[in-house]
């Protein structure tokens, strides 16, 4: 099976089968770094390597991760990844309380965050794996607006905004109503482009349709003439039959969300990175850290297939240089 057949395969959700895991044994004999034959560590069989590796966090990064365990599941069996979405911020308040190995999330780790996981005593690394270009969607049915700029997205979004038409908007525009969808405040989507767009994170209008699933985003929008949302470029790349995304002007033009804007930084101010948070303590078991590996070792082919934007060759090299180091023993307090 080719990566873009994977892909296919991947956004109908359907579990890989023999043929696929067949199809990835280089992938995975690469990634992993252990020889199913050499038992000698807690966490692995004669087969290979068994136990369980539970993600949890942002919904941007779900399928992601979710891609990486499926492919690092065909070729590891006894073990199994559980992967849940529960947003950035929910994401890193389980982790932070030990209850996850790999937190997903879409921004850095905020201060009271790290603070916490210091007081349980809980190290991580912080790995870059994706790009993204948060897309500011609309339905299918919207033929007046092909771009905005970050004013008029602040004036839609802005604490207290009372905009309610895409007239106010732009009086080139209908007076159609204006209705909002987009994630809820324990996203880290949500996080970043409050900052970006309205000055401050967190500082955002509160009457619209939130949610930390990005589906139920999608559903909204492209089911209504005049709705507006926002969301990672992923779930925009598996809807395109269902909604357009707009260009964004940041002061140097219409730019349209795609992996060469985001690369290049020309898609501004909302392209971005995306990461993986494994525990220091997680990692000094064999299924987990075989799992971080085969994600970090074949990130070019798992961004691939779950339809993601690539590093680009100087991110990738520090992705690299940064895990060849933590297996030499380093790792964040």
């Amino acid at each position: 099976m080719t990566i873009t057949s994977f892909r296919s395969s991947y956004r109908r959700r359907a579990v890989l089968g023999a043929a696929t895991a067949g199809a990835f044994l280089a992938i995975a004999a690469c990634g992993s770094g252990n020889d199913p034959q050499n038992v000698t560590a807690e966490g692995e069989t004669e087969q290979g390597l068994s136990g369980e590796v539970v993600v949890d966090g942002s919904s941007t990064v779900f399928p992601l991760t979710s891609a990486a365990a499926e492919l690092f599941t065909a070729e590891n069996p006894e073990v199994q990844v559980t992967v849940g979405q529960s947003g950035t911020g929910g994401g890193f308040e389980k982790f932070c309380a030990g209850e996850t190995d790999v937190s997903d999330a879409s921004r850095p780790i905020e201060n009271d965050e790290a603070a916490a996981c210091q007081q349980n005593g809980i190290g991580y690394d912080e790995f870059s794996i994706a790009n993204d270009a948060l897309s500011v969607i609309v339905s299918k049915d919207n033929d007046w607006a092909t771009c905005l700029t970050v004013d008029q997205l602040n004036a839609i979004w802005a604490p207290n905004s009372t905009v309610s038409s895409w007239k106010q908007v732009d009086p080139a525009f209908p007076d159609e109503p204006l209705t909002l969808a987009g994630p809820g405040t324990d996203s880290g989507t949500f996080d970043y482009f409050t900052d970006a767009v309205n000055g401050e994170e967190g500082a955002s209008r509160t009457d619209y349709q939130a949610s930390e699933d990005d589906n139920v985003i999608v559903r909204a929008v492209s089911g209504s003439r005049g709705a507006l949302g926002y969301l990672g470029y992923s779930y925009y790349e598996q809807n395109t039959h269902a909604l357009q995304a707009l260009e964004i002007d940041g002061g140097s033009g219409c730019v349209a969300p795609s992996p060469e804007a985001v690369q290049d930084a020309s898609y501004a101010p909302l392209g971005r990175q995306l990461f993986i948070y494994p525990s220091a303590k997680s990692l000094e078991r064999p299924e987990v850290q075989g799992f971080v590996s085969f994600y970090v070792e074949n990130i070019d082919e798992i961004v691939e297939a779950a339809g993601f934007i690539a590093l680009n060759d100087e991110q990738k090299a520090e992705l690299r240089e940064q895990f060849d180091s933590l297996l030499g023993g380093s790792s964040t307090p």
